[in-house]
């Protein structure tokens, strides 16, 4: 593996390989993880690990993935930068693919809620979390250290967007709320920074989204709107002013997820 990038270790039974595609969403790149026995001192090539998100389709990136001996690939939700990969991972390496959408499955059902999963010396809980997308889901491994996997569902810094209407502020919402629930413990985003601790980083969304939210009420009152009457681009200079022209899209899907929450709960 010496041409190749190797993973981090983060903590026992916890590694991060960071895929090369850095961009305005995926921050510095999607952070693929590996999750193996935590009474290992370190991860060596070939050893037996459960490889979350192997990211998007690039060479190097999963021939990384593939020196080790996975055991079984997980997927947090759909979107290509987490999924692009599964296929070629199980090709290389045999290992089946579970997620919450059949079409990222190889060779082993759905995912569910609360589920326990044991593979490659480590255990790993299920936690639906839609909101960001319908399917994303978080993971957290348990032991005696246990980590919380969040995908896209929390990243590392910043804020997630909501796919409205596949993902609404209602889901994500009770997501949020959900998780927050857990016990405090260190937080694997998909994207961006590592976190020694979950409650704090939660506090933070579930504050911002209460926030967006009075400002879109805000607007609204401005314009002399209800929800169910504005449209995501009235409001986008008065919600997002300065807003990066290349995040417009992304901006509008939050205002048009806040738009539908407030209607469906005024």
């Amino acid at each position: 593996m010496d041409h190749l990038s190797s993973p981090t270790v983060l903590a026992p039974g916890l590694a991060v390989l960071r895929a090369e595609n850095p961009s305005e969403m995926t921050l510095d790149g999607t952070n693929s993880y590996l999750l193996f026995d935590q009474a290992a001192e370190v991860l060596e090539p070939g050893a037996p690990v459960i490889v979350v998100d192997p990211g998007p389709l690039r060479d190097e990136h999963v021939t990384a993935l593939a020196a080790f001996d996975v055991q079984l690939i997980l997927s947090t939700h759909r979107h290509a930068d987490h999924t692009e990969a599964v296929a070629r991972l199980h090709e290389l390496t045999g290992a089946p693919a579970r997620a919450r959408l059949e079409q990222f499955c190889h060779g082993a059902p759905v995912l569910e809620d609360a589920e326990v999963i044991q593979a490659a010396g480590t255990s790993v809980q299920v936690v639906l979390t839609p909101g960001h997308t319908s399917d994303s889901l978080c993971l957290v491994q348990l032991g005696d250290a246990p980590q919380l996997l969040t995908g896209d569902t929390v990243l590392g810094r910043g804020t997630t967007i909501l796919e409205h209407p596949d993902g609404t502020l209602a889901d994500y919402l009770d997501s949020l709320s959900k998780l927050a629930a857990l016990d405090d413990m260190p937080l694997r985003p998909g994207h961006g920074e590592q976190h020694a601790g979950s409650h704090r980083l939660l506090k933070a969304y579930i504050e911002h989204r209460e926030q967006r939210l009075d400002q879109v009420r805000a607007a609204l009152a401005k314009l002399g709107k209800a929800g169910a009457d504005a449209q995501p681009a009235d409001l986008l200079d008065l919600v997002y002013p300065d807003l990066d022209p290349r995040l417009v899209g992304a901006a509008s899907h939050s205002i048009a997820a806040q738009l539908h929450y407030l209607a469906s709960n005024s």
